[in-house]
């Protein structure tokens, strides 16, 4: 496989898309990061260790706003990382077929993308955060959701990992909407939801709950629940070993 080199991409609002992409044969890996997180972590560190050992092209990046990506945090929605998500999947549909891998938030953003990219063709999601900003509008107390609604902006949590990042209710808007059109066009992906049952920040029933869902609308999608002691970071041996075979089997 060739080596990573970096590339930017022009959005719309002219600031750019920044991330790394390795070319390679018969496969490529995109990986989606998930909410708050920059393009290199532990697990896109292995996906890009394990393509260059099969020679398959690899691809990360940081969505506006955020990471190396152009852009003020406070600008960017949802719609906006779908459509960061858009652009980099419109650079790589020419090559080889696309395995999508996405992590917690960025899970949800990959099946968005795989429904409408015809060259996905199978897709990874690591504890998919579906709906994520909808869920945590409905979670949080009546007075902070009003306040919420009324001043337009509240951080995810008053945590120091997110309490400077602040999020408009557009973010639940778009998240309602999106969500309540996630079945609407169903276009058949090979796809694997990986889920740790000890998970606390995203409870492992969003996930056998949406493949119930999907399975009701159509019972012969290819579509396989993974459950696995620990949490959603995955983040021990046994755990990159499950990750490493879901990726990695050519079936």
């Amino acid at each position: 496989m060739n080596s990573l080199h970096s590339f930017e991409l022009a959005a719309a609002d002219g600031k750019m898309i920044r991330g790394d992409r390795a070319e390679g044969k018969n496969r490529q890996i995109l990986f989606i990061t998930g909410f708050l997180s920059k393009r290199w972590g532990n697990k896109s560190k292995a996906l890009a260790e394990w393509c260059r050992e099969k020679d398959w092209g690899f691809c990360c990046y940081d969505v506006r706003g955020f990471g190396d990506s152009g852009g003020t945090f406070t600008d960017y929605t949802l719609s906006d990382w779908i459509a960061d998500a858009r652009l980099v999947l419109n650079m790589l549909k020419d090559g080889s077929p696309i395995t999508i891998v996405g992590n917690s938030f960025g899970g949800w953003i990959a099946w968005m993308m795989a429904q409408e990219c015809s060259a996905v063709e199978k897709l990874i999601l690591i504890a998919p955060a579906f709906d994520a900003i909808g869920v945590r509008a409905r979670e949080i107390s009546a007075d902070r959701r009003k306040r919420w609604h009324d001043t337009g902006w509240m951080p995810w949590d008053d945590d120091p990992v997110h309490k400077d990042w602040p999020l408009s209710w557009k973010w639940v808007e778009e998240s309602d909407d999106y969500w309540s059109r996630r079945f609407d066009q169903v276009r058949r992906v090979k796809t694997t939801l990986l889920h740790g049952l000890q998970d606390r920040t995203i409870h492992p029933r969003t996930s056998w709950q949406f493949v119930d869902e999907l399975l009701v609308r159509d019972p012969d999608y290819p579509v396989e629940l993974t459950l696995t002691m620990g949490d959603h970071r995955l983040s021990g041996p046994e755990h990159l070993d499950t990750f490493r075979r879901l990726v990695l089997d050519p079936s």
